[in-house]
């Protein structure tokens, strides 16, 4: 437990110093945001930040504001992992994102902060727990929205040889944005309905 505190207590201090200030990279007010996150920000979340970047477009959705980020800065300022990029560009789709740390700003600027696995998903908790005042963004594992218990993890593909462990991350990922696309569709319809 002291070991947690104090973990909880040094990533406060590093993100209330490391705040993101330039104009440029400031989160632009709009309908949806989405702040995807793995532990290094060179696979998984910025492979899944293309692709729903890519299928908002496709439906014609507006005001989406979609970014990917990473719980250490092994990556900070690169292009995400060539394996993926080369994935993408078989898909058809491409990314110019470079890699940077999640920050305290990111829990009250994004509606939806996905991880990838659950040790993601218990950093990123246990992180909004630290701060005050609460965030109200939902903190949720990418893959829950399959809908099948052994696909919601989506492993680190990484380490991984050849380009088996990107595609099978690639169809997960696929997947669990169009079905997180489709439940929030039905939840706006909802909305809508229960307007008139």
């Amino acid at each position: 437990m002291l070991i947690l505190n104090v973990n909880r207590f040094i990533y406060y201090i590093y993100s209330m110093n490391h705040q993101r200030c330039s104009s440029e990279l400031a989160v632009p007010i709009v309908k949806m945001k989405v702040l995807f996150v793995c532990i290094g920000n060179t696979c998984r979340s910025p492979m899944a930040e293309a692709i729903l970047k890519h299928l908002v477009v496709k439906r014609n959705l507006q005001d989406w504001y979609v970014d990917s980020a990473g719980l250490r800065s092994w990556n900070v300022g690169l292009e995400p992992q060539a394996r993926g990029q080369q994935l993408l560009k078989q898909h058809g789709l491409k990314t110019n994102h470079l890699g940077r740390m999640i920050s305290a700003q990111d829990f009250y600027d994004f509606d939806y902060i996905f991880a990838m696995d659950n040790s993601n998903l218990l950093e990123l908790e246990h992180m909004a727990a630290w701060l005050v005042p609460s965030p109200t963004c939902k903190i949720q594992l990418l893959g829950s929205y399959i809908g099948r218990k052994e696909d919601e993890i989506i492993e680190d593909p990484y380490f991984s040889e050849g380009m088996g462990g990107f595609n099978a991350a690639y169809l997960q990922i696929l997947e669990s944005c169009e079905r997180f696309l489709q439940h929030y569709n039905s939840d706006e319809n909802n909305v809508s309905l229960g307007s008139q």
